[in-house]
C-alpha cells in the first residue's frame, strides 16, 4: 500500500494566521489561529491550529513530507528596502521602526518556524523541508486547485503580497502559469483599505463594512458621480486592462504608518476623516457607493482580461478583495465566464490551504483528480465538539438544558422557536474556515420578521445598525426568493431579491436619511433584504449540511418559506466562536433566546444568572 503524502500549510505574521494540512492533495483540516486564542485576526505563528491540524491527521511533524510557508519573506524584505529608498527621505520614522522587527523576525524566518514547531513537539530538524511560494501563487493555488475545474483563469486580488498586489494566472490540469502581475505600490486592495480607513473603520478588518455602508450612497445624486470622477481623475488611473496606477502623494501606506494623507484627502472630497463610532451622515455613505463603484468597474475590466489573455471558460478568485460579494455578484451577472469559483477562505488564512496544495502539485508533481463541485467540504474543516465536551461546559457553569436523542424532533423545536420571533446559537459539527459562518457557528433568525436586523444587530451583535444579515436559502428554493438560479454555498455573492417578494418603496426613498432608509419595508423577507433590494446569499445544500438543510426544511413546513436570517455566532469584535464553552459565554452574554450545541438546547431564562455580562467590551477591542 502507498504511503498517504501529508502537507502542512501556514500563513502567520500579518493577519488572520491560519493552518492547513493536505493528504494526497484532499483538503482534511484547516482552521484561523483566533478562533482558539480568541484575538480577532491574530497574525502570530498558528500553534493551535497547527495542533489542530496534526492532531485531526493522527500525524507527528517528523511524519510530515513538507511544511509550507505562504510566502517568500526575503523577496518582501526586498520590497520594503527598495520602498524606502525609492521614497526617502520620506518614511524614515517607519523605517527605523519596521526593519529591525524584519531583522529580528522575518529574515529569520526559517529558525522562528522551527523554533515555534519545538514548541508543539520535538522533531528532527535534519528530515523537516521548509517550502517557501509566492504569495499570489499560495492564493492563486488555494482558489484553482479545490475548484470543480480542469481549466480556468485565476485571478487574485489583495493588499500587497511579496511585490505582486493582483495576478492574471491560469490554472490547467496540475500547473499553474503566471501570466500578469499588478505590483506594489498600484493596489486595488489598499485602494479600497484606504477609503476603509478615511471613513472611519479599521484596515485589514473594517473593508466589509464599507462595503455594506455603500448601498445607502443615493446612486442617482451628483455627489456620488462627483466623487467618482475625483477618483478616477486625481487618485488613480483604470487601463483598458484592468491595472491601475495610484498617485502615491495621496497616499501614505508605502512608507508611513497611516493609509492616506488625511489633509490632502479632505480638500479633495470636501469633508473630515471620519472618526470610529462617530454617526455616519450621507456624504461618507456616497463616498462609500463611489468607491464600490469604481472597485467593481476595475475588477470586472481584469476578469474581461483574464478571459482574453487565458481563453477559459470558467474563473477562479482568491486574496482579500475576492471576498468583496458585491463585486462579485455584478461580476457574475456579466457573463463574461461560464461561471466562478471563490474560495471561501479568500484572505491570507487561506494562504496556508493554497501553500500546501501548491507544494503538492507543482513541488511534488502529483496529478490532480478534478472534485465534482469543489474539493472544500463546505469549508467545514475545523474542529468539532463531542456531547461529552458539551456535558463538561454543562457542569462548568451549572447550565440547564434538554438533550434529545432524535435530531429531528430537535430541528422541529428550534424550527418553531424560530418562527416565534427567537433569535438562536446555532452550533454543529466542524468549525467553518473561512470569514463566514456557514449554518456551523451562526445565529439565526426569522428571515420575514421585521424588527430582526435591528434585534440582532443591536442587542446580541452590539454593532451598527446600518450593517445587513445574510440570508441562508435551501439551495432548492434559491430562485423562488431570488433573482438567481446558481449555487452559492460560500455566501460569496450578492444577487437582488425576487421582483415577486419586492415592496413598493416611497418616491423619495433614495433621499431619504439613512436610519429611515433603513427600517422602510423593502421586501417580505426584511431582515435579509439591503437597502438596495439585495442579499449576501448562502445556498444551503442537504449533502454538505445536513443538520443546518433540516432545520432549514423544518422552518419551512411551518412557514411556506425556506430561508432564515444567518450571521456569525460572536459579538462585534469577538472572533467566531469554536468551542462549547465559547458559545455558551457568547450566549450568556447576549439576549439570544436559544442556544443549540449539538443535541442540546439551552433556553436563556432557565439558565442560572451570569455576573458578567458586559465583559466582552472589554476583552474584545471593537473592530
Amino acid at each position: 500500500m502507498n504511503r498517504m503524502m501529508t502537507i502542512l500549510g501556514i500563513s502567520a505574521f500579518y493577519h488572520d494566521s491560519a493552518a492547513a494540512i493536505v493528504q494526497d492533495g484532499n483538503v482534511v483540516a484547516a482552521a484561523q489561529e483566533e478562533r482558539f486564542t480568541r484575538k480577532k485576526h491574530d497574525p502570530a505563528f498558528p500553534t493551535n491550529a497547527v495542533k489542530y491540524c496534526l492532531e485531526y491527521t493522527g500525524k507527528t511533524i517528523d511524519e510530515l513530507d513538507a511544511i509550507v510557508f505562504y510566502d517568500k519573506p526575503l523577496l518582501k524584505f526586498e520590497r520594503l528596502l527598495e520602498t524606502y529608498y525609492g521614497f526617502s527621505p520620506k518614511g524614515v520614522s517607519s523605517f527605523i521602526t519596521a526593519i529591525p522587527v524584519w531583522l529580528k523576525e522575518k529574515m529569520f524566518l526559517k529558525k522562528l518556524i522551527k523554533d515555534e514547531l519545538k514548541e508543539i513537539q520535538p522533531f528532527n530538524k535534519k528530515k523537516l523541508k521548509l517550502l517557501f511560494p509566492e504569495h499570489h501563487l499560495s492564493h492563486a493555488a488555494s482558489a484553482f486547485y479545490p475548484s470543480p475545474y480542469e481549466k480556468a483563469a485565476v485571478l487574485t486580488l489583495d493588499g500587497v503580497g511579496e511585490w505582486a498586489t493582483a495576478s492574471i494566472c491560469l490554472g490547467e490540469g496540475k500547473d499553474i502559469t503566471m501570466l500578469k502581475e499588478l505590483q506594489f505600490p498600484h493596489s486595488v486592495g489598499l485602494l479600497y483599505s484606504a477609503f476603509t480607513y478615511f471613513l472611519g473603520f479599521k484596515v485589514n478588518s473594517g473593508e466589509y463594512k464599507l462595503m455594506g455602508l455603500a448601498p445607502y450612497g443615493n446612486p442617482n445624486s451628483d455627489r456620488v458621480q462627483k466623487f467618482k470622477e475625483i477618483i478616477k481623475t486625481k487618485l488613480i488611473k483604470i487601463h483598458d486592462d484592468g491595472s491601475i496606477w495610484l498617485d502615491q502623494q495621496y497616499f501614505n501606506y508605502a512608507v508611513g504608518l497611516r493609509m492616506v494623507y488625511d489633509k490632502k484627502w479632505e480638500e479633495l472630497f470636501g469633508f473630515p476623516r471620519r472618526t470610529s463610532e462617530s454617526e455616519f451622515e450621507q456624504q461618507h455613505s456616497d463616498l462609500g457607493l463611489a468607491i464600490q463603484e469604481v472597485t467593481e468597474e476595475i475588477i470586472i475590466k481584469l476578469a474581461k482580461h483574464a478571459k482574453e489573455i487565458t481563453g477559459a471558460d470558467y474563473l477562479c478568485m482568491a486574496g482579500g478583495v475576492a471576498l468583496n460579494c458585491v463585486a462579485n455578484g455584478k461580476l457574475q451577472n456579466e457573463g463574461i465566464f461560464k461561471d466562478i469559483f471563490i474560495q471561501p477562505a479568500a484572505g491570507d488564512a487561506g494562504g496556508s490551504l493554497g501553500a500546501a496544495l501548491t507544494a503538492y502539485y507543482t513541488y511534488f508533481e502529483q496529478e490532480r483528480n478534478v472534485a465534482p463541485n469543489d474539493a472544500m467540504s463546505g469549508s467545514y474543516l475545523g474542529p468539532e465538539f463531542s456531547d461529552l465536551d458539551v456535558e463538561k461546559v454543562n457542569r462548568k457553569y451549572n447550565a440547564k438544558a434538554t438533550h434529545f436523542s432524535d435530531f429531528n424532533e430537535l430541528t422541529k423545536e428550534v424550527a418553531k422557536y424560530i418562527s416565534e420571533g427567537n433569535a438562536i446559537g446555532w452550533m454543529q459539527g466542524r468549525m467553518e474556515f473561512g470569514p463566514r459562518a456557514l449554518g456551523r457557528r451562526s445565529i439565526l433568525g426569522d428571515a420575514r420578521n421585521p424588527e430582526m436586523q435591528k434585534k440582532l444587530n443591536l442587542k446580541i451583535k452590539y454593532r451598527e445598525s446600518f450593517r445587513p444579515f445574510a440570508p441562508s436559502v435551501l439551495s432548492e428554493d434559491v430562485n423562488e426568493f431570488f433573482d438567481y438560479d446558481g449555487i452559492s454555498p460560500y455566501m460569496l455573492l450578492v444577487h437582488k431579491v425576487h421582483p415577486n417578494i419586492k415592496h413598493e418603496v416611497p418616491a423619495n426613498y433614495h433621499e431619504l436619511p439613512i436610519r429611515e432608509k433603513l427600517y422602510v419595508q423593502r421586501s417580505s423577507l426584511p431582515a435579509i433584504t439591503h437597502i438596495d433590494f439585495s442579499g449576501r446569499i448562502q445556498t444551503v445544500h442537504k449533502k454538505t449540511n445536513a443538520e443546518y438543510w433540516e432545520l432549514i426544511n423544518e422552518f419551512k413546513k411551518i412557514t411556506g418559506v425556506g430561508v432564515v436570517v444567518n450571521t456569525s455566532f460572536n459579538v462585534r469584535g469577538e472572533p467566531i466562536v469554536c468551542t462549547p464553552d465559547d458559545a455558551y459565554r457568547c450566549f450568556m452574554r447576549t439576549e439570544m433566546d436559544y442556544l443549540v450545541i449539538g443535541n442540546f438546547v439551552y433556553k436563556k431564562s432557565a439558565q442560572p444568572s451570569w455576573q458578567d455580562t458586559d465583559d466582552w467590551k472589554e476583552e474584545f477591542l471593537l473592530d
